[in-house]
């Protein structure tokens, strides 16, 4: 019998104990959407293996929750808490994004309501 795959082990770990414990994160303003961008080194003696390849992922440019969390094959609950402890002690930020900055636009929204009443 062959040992068993890298990813089949990582999967023998609970996400609850990837965020010890803890199912939400500190900040309610990361979605899937939410680009991330490493702002500096950290010792990797002081994070977890999670977190190292967060900033390792993140150190060639900004990904988005979703990109970091398919990378990492976890759930999008587990990384956003990731995420938010990284950005907490510093080594990543969040990039503001157009529809973050200034909230939808009315007229596209306006557009799209009138599209999807023309399909009745």
């Amino acid at each position: 019998m062959s040992p068993p795959r890298r990813r089949d082990r990582e999967s023998l770990v609970r996400p609850y104990l990837i965020t010890g414990g803890r199912a939400h994160p500190t900040r309610n303003t990361l979605d899937l959407t939410t680009l991330i961008q490493a702002t500096r080194h950290a010792d990797p003696g002081l994070l977890s293996p999670e977190q190292r390849r967060t900033l390792r992922l993140c150190s060639g440019g900004s990904l988005s929750i979703a990109e970091i969390a398919a990378h990492l094959e976890l759930p999008a609950s587990v990384t956003r808490v990731i995420v938010a402890d990284l950005v907490d002690q510093g080594h990543l930020a969040t990039l503001s994004t157009e529809w973050q900055q200034h909230g939808p636009d009315r007229e596209l929204l306006q557009e799209v309501l009138d599209g999807l009443r023309a399909l009745r």
